[in-house]
């Protein structure tokens, strides 16, 4: 959506040099970072709404941008306007994310001699704690995908259904990745599998032996009934005509299981394809993983992002204390 449009009524269009700078920015994202397509979507919008800004200040290139337009556009977001309600904290972050990144680009090309939001901190999202299973329920999870054993015209999606469930505890997989994976990637004697996570970086993970023998199971009985149907997709996991099973193919695959398996899918507390790779995560930390090798398995850049399933662990070991202990209770 263009901004003339978002802001129907306004009548002033932002400068083409705003306009350049943005397509160039959303250009760089796409080549160098290698972002998903949904988050380069949302940049978009999010920079669309900061033109509509710019124009309504009479600002026509970004060497013209103070810090006040910048801190007054990203109190909008926060606070809302006449075309807009407040966006959630970690919303407004992430557009302030998408201008702050606009400026640095600019400032580095050449397109202004200075970064005005350099100093313009964004809102901190509230830290929520990654919602993990606990061993048991990941276990009926898994057993309510049906049997290894199956057998008649329902067997090849009930084999994959099995086999991608335990693929993704097994891996700790993301959703993206795990349909993305291609049956080249996944050796099954070594218990590896190569994903191709954010960014375009690439890991070899482990594969637990339950999900070897899941895979094996599918790929052996059921993937070359699924393939006759489609036109050769290298993907590991097809759907029901033969195409590569999407995001949104696997999301439901694991909302039927949960379903089952008696554990909630509507609400905070609902079970996605995520939920999966945190009790991955956790799991692994309470069996007593070095976070760091957790990091390096989750395909994570930074280890501070794996050290949010510590937390999860602490307060586990609290909620046992707070239990067991006599005096727990002071």
């Amino acid at each position: 959506m263009s901004a003339t449009a978002e802001r129907a009524g306004a009548g002033v269009e932002p400068a083409p040099a705003l306009r350049r700078a943005v397509r160039g920015y959303l250009d760089h994202l796409t080549v160098e970072r290698g972002l998903s397509a949904n988050t380069l979507a949302s940049y978009r919008r999010d920079l669309e709404r900061y033109l509509a800004t710019l124009a309504d200040a009479g600002v026509t290139d970004l060497a013209s941008v103070g810090a006040g337009v910048v801190e007054s556009h990203l109190a909008r977001l926060r606070g809302g306007d006449d075309d807009h309600p407040p966006l959630a904290v970690s919303s407004a972050a992430r557009a302030a994310s998408a201008v702050r990144g606009l400026h640095r680009f600019a400032l580095r090309e050449g397109l202004a001699g200075a970064d005005p939001s350099r100093d313009v901190r964004p809102p901190t999202p509230p830290r929520r704690l990654p919602r993990a299973l606990s061993v048991e329920d990941v276990l009926r999870l898994l057993e309510t995908a049906g049997p290894a054993a199956v057998t008649g015209a329902a067997a090849p999606l009930v084999l994959r259904d099995r086999a991608l469930l335990e693929f993704l505890y097994g891996t700790g997989a993301r959703i993206s990745e795990a349909v993305g994976a291609a049956v080249d990637d996944v050796d099954p004697d070594e218990g590896t599998v190569l994903l191709r996570g954010k960014g375009g970086r690439t890991r070899l993970v482990p594969v637990g032996g339950y999900a070897v023998e899941a895979l094996r199971a599918y790929l052996v009985r059921a993937r070359p009934t699924l393939a006759r149907a489609g036109r050769g997709s290298s993907g590991v996991f097809l759907n029901a005509r033969g195409g590569p099973l999407s995001r949104q193919g696997a999301w439901t695959i694991l909302r039927r299981a949960a379903e089952r398996a008696g554990l909630p899918v509507d609400g905070p507390a609902a079970v996605s394809p995520h939920t999966l790779r945190h009790s991955y995560a956790t799991h692994l930390l309470d069996g007593g993983a070095d976070v760091r090798v957790v990091q390096e398995l989750l395909g994570h850049a930074s280890v501070t992002t794996t050290q949010v399933y510590t937390l999860v662990t602490v307060e586990r070991l609290r909620e046992v204390y707070a239990t067991a202990h006599p005096r727990a209770r002071g």
